[in-house]
């Protein structure tokens, strides 16, 4: 009995220190720097997965202008194939029109060959009996030198008959040869271009297979990249509400002419979907942007105006969140990251970026010069909202669909989206178009 005692006393406290290993545990992954060194994590993640999805969705492009390079190879080639199978056809109905000239012609020779042959007996009968046409014209020398001048005439009737015939026939057989020698270079050269043809179909559907399979890997990606986001918004306390996405979207695209489709693309592509509206505090957006805007003033006096714009723009910054009531270390998208190369009057970004400045907000991801000359007034019109916020779901969703609505983003047509996009970003760029096209057309995945 008192081993029992013993033994339940043993569970009991083995089953308490292991309920207190659980919450102690739990309170660890729990607790502000955890969570601040998993949202690093993450974001160390997405920035990999984002660099992936970069460089399968270059290859990708880059596949996809080698399959239209190819396409139109396979157009030219099929171009040139139907255009010798007609000169082929044209040699063949020129042979058959030869074959029917030398039957004709072989007629009129053996025609003239008849005639020669008469002349040329003519001819004989005559040189034989020149005393016996002296007796007959009785001393008449005219008579008989007119016989003679016929006589030369038939003669030269015969010679003028043999050189037709010969040229004729020399003509003849010269096309003849002409079109069988043509008519086997396009045989050749057809047979060429069938082969070329079917190497060129065989690359096309190597390479459209490529394709798919970029496009498969480039999917996973992208679902990988919405399940790291999604992680990311619930440790920083940015989670979205699907529902009142879908009410922002559905408010916006009943007040502009934006397909709901598109709205939800570009929000997608901006923010996805209100989850990262910016991880920089405008002093880290102004430090970073300066760190390149000071090197590249040295070399034009014309970088002074984006710095006026920099500066311009934080005074905006700071007038709008002093108005909404928020912190003026709200969290706005990150400068552009360049790492500066001068030479000469010269730069470049040696990491593939480029030169600009963040500072965008919210939901749309507007500069806060944009928003407040652009469309505060338009959106307080349409929406009551008597100081229109930027990182309201409804503000910055209408926001957007506004801009677009300037754009002509009216249709869901990919030819649409990608000048609206061009709008939009202030130049193309493919990936970014890319993730506009995959949201506009499922973005019922955040739903489910």
């Amino acid at each position: 009995m008192g081993i029992k005692i013993k033994n339940k006393r043993k569970l009991i406290l083995g089953m308490l220190t292991l309920a207190m290993f659980v919450v102690a545990s739990f309170s660890f992954y729990n607790s502000p720097a955890f969570a601040e060194d998993s949202a690093d994590d993450v974001k160390d993640s997405i920035d990999s997965i984002e660099k992936k999805l970069e460089k399968e969705q270059a290859a990708k492009a880059k596949l996809e202008a080698e399959l239209a390079q190819i396409q139109n190879s396979v157009y030219s080639t099929q171009a040139q194939i139907d255009k010798t199978r007609a000169l082929i056809k044209e040699s063949e109905a020129n042979i058959s029109r030869m074959e029917e000239d030398v039957k004709q012609l072989g007629e009129k020779i053996d025609f003239q060959k008849e005639i020669l042959k008469n002349l040329i007996q003519e001819v004989y009968m005559r040189k034989t009996e020149p005393i016996l046409s002296m007796a007959i014209f009785k001393g008449d020398f005219s008579k008989v030198f007119g016989r003679v001048d016929s006589l030369l005439s038939m003669e030269e009737k015969i010679l003028q008959i043999a050189q037709e015939v010969r040229e004729t026939k020399e003509k003849v057989e010269a096309e003849q040869e002409k079109i069988a020698q043509a008519k086997e270079d396009h045989e050749k050269l057809l047979e060429n271009k069938v082969v070329q043809q079917y190497a060129l179909l065989a690359d096309r559907a190597e390479t459209q297979d490529d394709i798919e399979d970029k496009e498969a890997v480039i999917v996973k990606l992208r679902e990988k990249l919405a399940d790291l986001q999604s992680d990311l918004a619930t440790l920083t306390g940015k989670s979205f509400d699907a529902k009142d996405i879908r009410e922002a979207v559905e408010f916006a695209s009943d007040h502009t002419d934006v397909p709901e489709g598109v709205l939800y693309g570009f929000l997608g592509a901006e923010t996805h979907f209100n989850a990262n509206t910016g991880q920089c505090t405008y002093d880290e957006v102004e430090d970073a942007a300066m760190k390149n805007y000071s090197k590249l003033l040295k070399i034009s006096k014309n970088w002074q105006a984006s710095i006026d714009k920099l500066e311009e723009r934080r005074d905006i910054f700071e007038d709008i969140v002093d108005d909404l009531g928020y912190s003026k270390k709200k969290k706005v998208s990150c400068t552009p990251r360049c790492d500066l190369k001068i030479s000469g009057k010269t730069w470049s970004c040696t990491n593939g970026g480029y030169i600009g400045q963040g500072g965008a907000m919210g939901v749309a991801q507007f500069m806060s010069d944009v928003w407040r000359y652009g469309y505060e007034a338009d959106i307080r019109k349409i929406t009551g909202h008597k100081t229109p916020d930027p990182w309201s779901l409804t503000d910055g969703v209408l926001a957007m669909a506004l801009k677009l609505e300037k754009a002509g983003a009216n249709s869901s047509k990919e030819s649409v989206i990608k000048k609206a996009s061009i709008n939009y970003l202030g130049t193309f760029n493919q990936s970014y178009y890319n993730n506009i096209i995959y949201w506009s057309k499922n973005y019922k995945l955040i739903f489910d």
